[in-house]
């Protein structure tokens, strides 16, 4: 393994959520990356709203939670898992977190409460899927004899190098495997294909920079959890990753453009970030209250 480190620079980063989120709406973007300058809103206004959860979102969480905790427990123990404690830690992590956040749901009033049975339906489905897969032995089996070398979630939010770009790219497990690496992200949510396909260029453009690992010796897993376990490993050459390269940096400068000062990653002001002209999206933004009212610009 490598050190993880960089120097602290202000340049924004790439992340396939970043660029997402940009191309979707830019007045979202700008109250989620550059609230603190906004001068028609409150900072602590602008960050209450961006720190609101959805249940979907939750209940991804959750069951990101648990399976690293259940592989935090693997290095170190290898005893089998008491799989009744293992879905009751899972209720116990609903519980906690349907008392003390926040939601979208009921801050704009479409339910006056999330339960925990609500977050812990969902949450059960997708780690009963897991446990029951092939998946599941083979990690308690086989990937547990490189447990020393895992990696659970890569430090520092997993920031990297994509052709000397400043990126961001956070799978959820890697294991070395004789002189191969794997690579295994958890999918508690709907495939998107063009999103999932980049995610998979970012973790092995990852692995590839701080492990100095040939992309051939990189297999990169995306682990879907419902409605049933499935798994997509998307073959990749040379060609795919010039072009990844080429994408990353022209959707890096296309972001720096809506900066001022890209060096220091300040904004430019707030009304060349306009809102999306589709208001279906604005349903499922944490922001709609301080767009309410205001024409699309």
């Amino acid at each position: 393994m490598t050190n993880f480190d960089f120097e602290f620079t202000k340049i924004l980063g790439w992340s396939v959520s970043r660029y997402n989120m940009f191309q979707t709406c830019k007045r979202q973007y700008y109250y989620n990356y550059y609230g603190k300058y906004d001068t028609e809103y409150p900072t602590s206004e602008i960050n209450k709203l961006k720190n609101l959860t959805s249940i979907p979102l939750m209940r991804g969480t959750i069951v990101h939670h648990v399976l690293e905790t259940l592989l935090k427990r693997l290095k170190v123990t290898e005893k089998n898992i008491d799989k009744n404690k293992f879905f009751q830690y899972a209720k116990k992590e609903c519980r906690k977190k349907s008392n003390n956040l926040a939601f979208t749901e009921v801050y704009y009033g479409d339910q006056s409460s999330v339960s925990a049975s609500e977050l812990y339906e969902d949450v059960s489905t997708c780690l009963k899927n897991f446990i029951e897969s092939d998946r599941f032995p083979w990690v308690m089996e086989e990937a547990v004899k490189y447990k020393d070398n895992w990696i659970i979630e890569p430090p520092n939010f997993g920031e990297t190098r994509i052709d000397d770009i400043k990126a961001y790219t956070k799978f959820d497990f890697l294991t070395p495997l004789d002189d191969k690496v794997m690579i295994i992200d958890w999918k508690s949510g709907i495939p998107d294909e063009n999103k999932d396909r980049k995610q998979l260029m970012g973790y092995t453009s990852w692995a590839c920079y701080h492990l100095k690992k040939d992309p051939q010796k990189i297999v990169a897993v995306l682990s879907y959890l419902k409605p049933e376990y499935s798994e997509t490993i998307i073959p990749m050459d040379d060609f795919d990753f010039r072009s990844f390269y080429r994408q990353v940096k022209k959707e890096t400068y296309e972001m720096r453009d809506y900066c001022k000062n890209a060096t220091e990653n300040i904004p430019k002001e707030k009304e060349i970030f306009m809102k999306t002209s589709n208001e279906f999206l604005c349903q499922y933004c944490n922001f709609r209250d301080l767009c309410k009212g205001d024409k699309l610009i």
